[in-house]
């Protein structure tokens, strides 16, 4: 019963931070074009440079807070996370110019460690053999969040470009009072690291100290380079569907509440089923194929209808990162967790600091009266390019790695995973 509190907790508080995140994706491209001038190809370039400025935050930050919720225990982090991204969305509102913008941007970044944080609970609070079906829960809470909180943001774009960032602040620190009152600890004393090392709490040593860990390091560049190629779908959405079809911040909102109506079904519901029923490396393989193929399939659409049609296939390949997550966790001592999903937090921002303004500024140059070829799907190309190359380097440690068939299929409550590396 208590498991079943923490996991609720920590997925309600995902839930509305991502809601919080969701709400300002519609309009974020007006309020650029309102602090910088006119022109969706111009806006998407901007668009990119914001995602970098709280990416860069993230990839050096993650692990410091990773690292000292293994030393404090991840409710005191985590809440701290929390009442700074609210704080940071009423900053957001009130931004009169882009510059303060990119400065709400740093904040937020700094701040950023929620989801860093909430997966280590998670970790803790998890069996071996129950890893990939909770990691699953915040990928359900991110399709729940990109259902209500476009949806949200798109219907409240017709007040201004403020009202938006105002509800998402007041989501954020609702959350934070939730967690303050409601929010057990998960990480015991006696499994704290002792002493908090500033050379393990950063992205550069954290990597470092992960090669006593072969099974994680192995996956690093694979992972490095799924999270790089979504970047495709999740920087140039909002522009690519503007520009393509003539959406408003309403019908971006739909389409975004479809992919989360997706996402919550594939990673709530179908991951634990589908590791049971074809094993951790068909998993892992089958998702990573669909992701490949609902990349090239939004790079050939030519009409909206085919959007919301490929959305199936993409989100489908959602069952991959929670299996492999959890192959990557069961590889690494309960003491570090924490320094372990700060890592992989900041694997994930280096992608933020490439991706976006990469791949926004491959929609910029296929856009427009200067593009050579008007092909606003080029960016999803490349990502399709991207995942091949992950899927090809994934293939021989899952091999290795991961948990068969046979063992997959086994009953809940049995041993499926190797002894952890110690």
């Amino acid at each position: 019963m208590r498991l079943n509190a923490s996991l609720g907790f920590i997925f309600v508080t995902i839930l509305i931070d991502v809601i919080g995140i969701g709400i300002i994706i519609p309009v974020l491209p007006a309020l650029i074009e309102k602090l910088h001038g006119p022109g969706l190809s111009e806006a998407s370039r901007i668009g990119g440079w914001l995602m970098f400025a709280y990416a860069g935050m993230q990839f050096v930050f993650a692990p410091v807070m990773g690292t000292l919720s293994d030393k404090f225990g991840r409710r005191p982090i985590l809440l701290l996370a929390l009442l700074g991204l609210g704080l940071d969305y009423v900053f957001h509102a009130f931004a009169p110019t882009i510059a303060w913008l990119f400065v709400g941007r740093v904040i937020a970044g700094i701040t950023g460690a929620s989801f860093t944080v909430a997966t280590a609970y998670i970790a803790d609070i998890s069996s071996a053999e129950k890893k990939a079906q909770n990691f699953g829960l915040i990928g359900a809470a991110f399709g729940l969040g990109f259902i209500i909180g476009p949806v949200i943001g798109g219907l409240a774009a017709k007040w201004g470009t403020e009202a938006p960032f105002l509800i998402a602040a007041g989501l954020s620190l609702l959350n934070f009072t939730y967690g303050l009152i409601i929010l057990p600890e998960s990480l015991p004393p006696e499994k704290r690291v002792s002493e908090f090392k500033w050379k393990k709490a950063n992205p550069v040593g954290g990597l470092m100290n992960l090669k006593q860990f072969p099974a994680v390091l192995v996956f690093i560049i694979p992972y490095f380079l799924i999270y790089l190629a979504g970047y495709a779908v999740q920087s140039t959405w909002t522009f690519y569907t503007m520009y393509r079809f003539d959406w408003n911040e309403a019908m971006v909102g739909y389409s975004l509440a479809t992919v989360g109506v997706v996402v919550a079904v594939v990673q709530g519901g179908m991951v634990r089923h589908v590791v049971r029923w074809i094993g951790e490396f068909r998993t892992v393989i089958f998702g990573m194929t669909m992701w490949t193929i609902g990349l090239f399939l939004f790079a050939s659409a030519t009409e909206a209808w085919m959007v919301f049609a490929y959305i199936v296939p993409y989100c489908m390949g959602g069952v991959a990162t929670p299996t492999l997550q959890s192959i990557i966790s069961n590889r690494v001592s309960d003491k570090m967790q924490g320094q372990l999903q700060g890592v992989l937090t900041s694997v994930v921002s280096l992608t933020s600091v490439i991706g976006p303004p990469a791949l926004t500024y491959v929609f910029y140059i296929s856009t427009g009266d200067s593009a050579p070829i008007d092909f606003p799907g080029a960016p999803f190309a490349v990502g399709g390019i991207l995942m091949i190359i992950a899927l090809a380097l994934t293939v021989r440690p899952l091999r290795k790695y991961a948990l068969p068939f046979s063992r997959a299929s086994k009953r809940a409550g049995e041993s499926s995973h190797p002894e952890k590396e110690l």
